[in-house]
């Protein structure tokens, strides 16, 4: 199955390494898409619980669903994940 969800805090290259690289290490999620244009993540999942265990992880990285709590310190693990993803290009 197939989705794509919008997110929060999405800025650049670097938060797109970041994203796809944790991503790409969780079970069951596969072809993973990140558009810093529309700020949207796609990806591929085998069962139901994977939508939540992506909006959980990217939520973790400081990137949550348009819509959800989107408070400082968020705000500030995005700036720390856009920084690894920099850094690890």
């Amino acid at each position: 199955m197939k989705t794509t969800v919008t997110i929060q805090n999405l800025k650049c290259s670097g938060c797109e390494s970041t994203i796809a690289k944790k991503l790409h290490t969780l079970k069951g999620i596969k072809n993973i898409a990140v558009n810093t244009e529309d700020c949207t993540v796609s990806f591929n999942y085998e069962t139901e619980d994977g939508i939540e265990t992506v909006q959980k992880e990217l939520t973790r990285l400081g990137y949550p669903i348009h819509g959800d709590k989107n408070n400082l310190t968020t705000k500030a693990k995005s700036y720390v994940s856009c920084a690894i993803g920099r850094i690890n290009k």
